[in-house]
């Protein structure tokens, strides 16, 4: 059994994958199987995974390991593509929430492959021991009749120190103004401030114009830069987020936007990148389907 991939991308899910036939075939025994690692470049058409044995003892699980496969993959090469994007800039996965919560520990091993820096959630984070991060949320400051100040301070008096306090800033559509409150307030505990303006509303810091004044722009993050180090507040990070993809991550890294971190959530499961899996070689002779055949890789390795 030949298995390669339909795109070009970073590969993930090989380790599940190979778990699911050692750990479920009939006689793993008598299994045998070569792959690449997690993690690794792959080609449009290369062969990723090979099969050999008695094929009623793995045949069942066909459907399992390409899943893996598939969803591991899509999601590693959506994280590469927008850090590569981000030009070193951290990328947080912020994608629990647009998806079952049941995937969360597999998505996450696949972020990490990626190249995220971070994950929302200790579910994400599950299989390479790292806990969830992220900011205090818009419901928090809710909880606290809209004042962002009183959120961030129920916070900080109630959650561990060791705990980063990043302050959520747009709720009331004032994302400088609410900066510097904060930062005022908290100083060096402080360690930065999150840009999350609707895509359909405009900061009341920035003036009438075009559409792409909406949500979080180039100039809201240039001025609340400007503001924030005019105020003796330096040290203060800015996260950005709300709509962010890989494309709109390379505009603010080509436009030198002075971001320090951003979020992304929902556009990394737009990606999809299929496997397919064929028999080309029975009993040591080639047997496969019209158009395909036996395509050896010798970056294989045996697992």
């Amino acid at each position: 059994m030949q298995v390669f991939t339909r795109k070009s991308g970073v590969l993930c899910g090989v380790d599940e994958a190979v778990a699911v036939l050692k750990l479920c075939s009939e006689d793993p025994e008598t299994i045998k199987s070569r792959a690449l690692y997690d993690g690794d470049r792959v080609s449009k058409g290369e062969t990723v995974l090979t099969i050999e044995g008695d094929y009623s003892g793995f045949a069942h699980l066909e459907t399992v390991y390409l899943g893996a496969l598939v969803r591991g993959t899509s999601l590693a090469t959506a994280v590469r593509e927008t850090v590569e994007n981000a030009a070193e800039k951290p990328v947080m996965f912020f994608a629990a929430r647009f998806d079952h919560y049941s995937v969360q520990s597999a998505d996450g091993y696949a972020a990490f492959i990626g190249g995220a820096a971070g994950v929302s959630t200790d579910a994400n984070g599950f299989i390479r021991g790292i806990e969830g991060v992220g900011t205090i949320p818009h419901s928090l400051i809710a909880a606290f009749d809209g004042n962002t100040l009183a959120a961030c301070r129920a916070f900080r008096n109630h959650i561990d120190p060791a705990v980063t306090l990043i302050a959520l800033v747009d709720f009331d559509n004032d994302c400088i103004g609410t900066s510097l409150e904060v930062a005022q307030y908290f100083g060096k505990r402080l360690w930065g401030v999150r840009l999350d303006t609707s895509g359909d509303m405009r900061d009341v810091s920035l003036t009438a114009g075009p559409k792409d004044t909406f949500g979080v722009t180039p100039e809201l993050v240039r001025k609340l830069r400007k503001s924030l180090d005019k105020k003796g507040f330096d040290w203060v990070k800015i996260v950005v987020s709300g709509g962010f993809n890989s494309e709109k991550i390379k505009r603010f890294t080509s436009l030198d936007v002075p971001f320090d971190a951003v979020g992304v959530g929902s556009s990394f499961y737009k990606k999809k990148i299929d496997f397919t899996a064929d028999i080309v070689v029975v009993n040591g002779k080639p047997c496969a389907k019209a158009g395909r055949s036996l395509k050896p890789n010798p970056r294989l390795e045996e697992v």
